[in-house]
Parts: structure tokens; C-alpha cells; sequence
């Protein structure tokens, strides 16, 4: 004689909570992704046939449509630094320095007349001036792909 159970057990899965984690997760990604930005300052680069794509993060300097300077600029809300305090803050950013490439990687506005680019590779002379001569950085000049 053959038992029956009372409770028939279902074998069926029920995926509702497994596509709640996964729109969850989509949210996330979505938000996070929009924090990270490469170019925080809104600066339109000039454009360039030649050139590598650089991954390290060395130390960056943009100049906006301004004339503003921003060194390694963290976030939107980032501070425009005057002439006399880019030396010291470059000096401060090479201290904490930790990419293999010694380069400094300069994100001008095309607008933004040469007269302010060199000012910023003469600050750059400068700092060379106080490091050793293994350890002196070249600046680099960020444009966009044509």
C-alpha cells in the first residue's frame, strides 16, 4: 500500500527576486559610471591625426576657455589655482607621485591662446630645475582623436 503525501512539494523557480538584484545592480553601475569622468572641467581639446592613448594617471594641469588652472582637478567642484600657486602645488603632486611615467599631462581648451601654455611650461622648467636630473618631467599635451 502506497503512501501519499499531503503536501505535494513544487520543483518550479521563482526568478522575481533574481531580477530585482539585477535591475539593482544595473542602478548602480549606471549611477557610478556617470561619476567617473576623465575630463571633470568641461575643455574642448584640439584635435590630432597622430597620438598614443595614455592609461596612467599622471599628474594632469587643465587650462579652460578662462584661463583658469586646475591641477588634478577631484570631482565638479573643483578650485582654479592662480599663477603663483601652481609651483607649489606641482611641487606637492610630484611628492605623491606614484605612476612610472614622470609626465605631466597638460588638458588645454583650444581656445585658450599659447601665451598661457607656455606660462605653464615655464612653471614647468622650474620644477624641473629643483628635482634630480633621473627624476624631471616632460609635459604632455592631451588632444582628441580626429
Amino acid at each position: 500500500m502506497a503512501i501519499k503525501l499531503q503536501n505535494a512539494r513544487k520543483s518550479d523557480f521563482n526568478s522575481t527576486a533574481m531580477s530585482d538584484l539585477v535591475f539593482l545592480l544595473l542602478i548602480f553601475f549606471m549611477i557610478t559610471s556617470t561619476l567617473v569622468s576623465p575630463n571633470v572641467i568641461n575643455i574642448l581639446l584640439p584635435k590630432s591625426d597622430s597620438g598614443q592613448q595614455s592609461t596612467n594617471r599622471n599628474i594632469e594641469v587643465y587650462i579652460n576657455e578662462a584661463k583658469e588652472y586646475f591641477v588634478n582637478p577631484q570631482g565638479s567642484n573643483a578650485e582654479p589655482v592662480v599663477y603663483e600657486e601652481l609651483l607649489p602645488l606641482l611641487q606637492e603632486a610630484v611628492a605623491n607621485d606614484q605612476s612610472d611615467q614622470q609626465a605631466i599631462i597638460l588638458r588645454s581648451d583650444k581656445s585658450v591662446p599659447i601665451e598661457n601654455v607656455v606660462i605653464l611650461m615655464d612653471v614647468l622648467n622650474d620644477l624641473n630645475e629643483t628635482l634630480e636630473e633621473g627624476h624631471r618631467y616632460k609635459i604632455v599635451l592631451a588632444t582628441e582623436a580626429q
